[in-house]
């Protein structure tokens, strides 16, 4: 416990305890998933070595974002086993130098980028409900009514069941989650109730799931 006190917050939080079967490029893509509602995410680095086996790197832009990281996903349990989380003891300027992907950090605070302006929201609603809507019974009958069961598209390819249930555990009342066979990119999550569906919609429809890929969230059509 001593030595995770003497590691003073920098831009890297060090995670062990990590499951061991799951593969590395799925790993690194899981993390980023998870960790990206903190804030910019400037690497992930996961390696296969024996040494280096269930543990990872994950490297945010902003010191404020990895000790939130930190202090919320202590214990969250990934891939079933609780993650343990320090500040790494070399801050990421040293690691990414080492790999060789080391940028000057802008001077002025990323941060208020990440709020978007109420104007943007609403073109993403209308997008959103054009995406949901069209083709589906003829886009004229609007969103769909809210309801327990959400439906995910724009999906990563390599989207797995355990991927989206890492992001949406964390709500209360997950029930199920189901792929469609033979379609790659959608997918079904069942909560016990409407109203417990309704948080998990609002919190991820949007959500970064890579870097470059945003999940559509929206109540299933009845």
């Amino acid at each position: 416990e001593k030595k995770m006190a003497d590691v003073k917050p920098n831009h890297t939080i060090y995670i062990n305890n990590l499951n061991e079967k799951v593969k590395k490029e799925e790993l690194k893509k899981a993390l980023h998933a998870i960790f990206t509602q903190f804030g910019e995410i400037v690497s992930v680095m996961a390696f296969k070595t024996l040494r280096m086996r269930g543990q990872a790197h994950v490297v945010f832009r902003e010191i404020s974002a990895s000790s939130a990281a930190m202090r919320a996903m202590q214990g969250f349990p990934f891939y079933d086993k609780p993650m343990r989380i320090q500040f790494s003891r070399e801050d990421s300027d040293t690691i990414a130098k080492a790999k060789g992907t080391y940028v000057e950090r802008p001077k002025k605070s990323a941060g208020r980028v990440q709020k978007k302006p109420k104007a943007a929201k609403k073109a993403a609603v209308a997008r959103g409900g054009v995406m949901g809507g069209g083709g589906v019974r003829g886009g004229d009958d609007g969103p769909s009514q809210p309801n327990k069961i959400l439906f995910c598209t724009n999906l990563p390819d390599e989207c797995t069941p355990d991927m989206l249930r890492l992001l949406f555990q964390s709500f209360p009342g997950l029930k199920d989650i189901r792929m469609v066979p033979n379609r790659v990119g959608i997918a079904f999550v069942e909560f016990d109730t409407e109203a417990e569906a309704g948080p998990a919609r609002q919190s991820l429809n949007n959500f970064k799931i890579t870097p470059n890929q945003q999940m559509k969230v929206d109540y299933a059509k009845k």
